[in-house]
C-alpha cells in the first residue's frame, strides 16, 4: 500500500535551515508528481510546493518561493524540502503529498519548530 515517511524535522533557530525528506513506497514514484504541505496549529493546511515526476517542473506558493526548494531523487524514491532562513511562522507539521498540487495528508508528517 502507499506509504510516505517524512523525516528531518526538529527544532531550529530563526534564520536557520532544515532539510526534510519523504521516503515513498507502494506506488510508481518516478511517474508521480509530489508536493509538500504544512499545517500550523489552529490554521488551515497550506500547500507549499510541488515537483513533476521527472523533477523538471517545480511550483511554489508565495510563502515558499524565496526560501524553500523542492527536489527529488527517483533512484531513492525520495522527495526533499530544503528550507532556509526559517522564521517562527514556519512552525508547523510538514508532510509530503502525492500529486504536484496536492495537500492531502496520508502520513504522520514531521514537526518543525522554529524558536530562539
Amino acid at each position: 500500500q502507499v506509504q510516505l515517511v517524512e523525516s528531518g524535522g526538529g527544532l531550529a533557530q530563526p534564520g536557520g535551515s532544515l532539510r526534510l525528506s519523504c521516503a515513498a513506497s507502494g506506488f510508481t514514484f518516478n511517474r508521480t508528481g509530489m508536493s509538500w504541505a504544512r499545517q500550523a496549529p489552529g490554521k488551515d493546511v497550506e500547500w507549499l510546493c510541488g515537483i513533476s515526476f521527472g523533477g523538471m517542473v517545480t511550483q511554489y506558493s508565495d510563502s515558499a518561493k524565496d526560501r524553500f526548494t523542492i527536489s527529488r531523487d527517483n533512484a531513492k524514491n525520495t522527495v526533499y524540502l530544503e528550507m532556509n532562513n526559517l522564521k517562527p511562522e514556519d512552525t508547523a507539521l510538514y508532510y509530503c503529498a502525492i500529486g504536484i498540487g496536492s495537500d492531502i495528508r496520508q502520513s504522520q508528517g514531521t514537526q518543525v519548530t522554529i524558536s530562539p
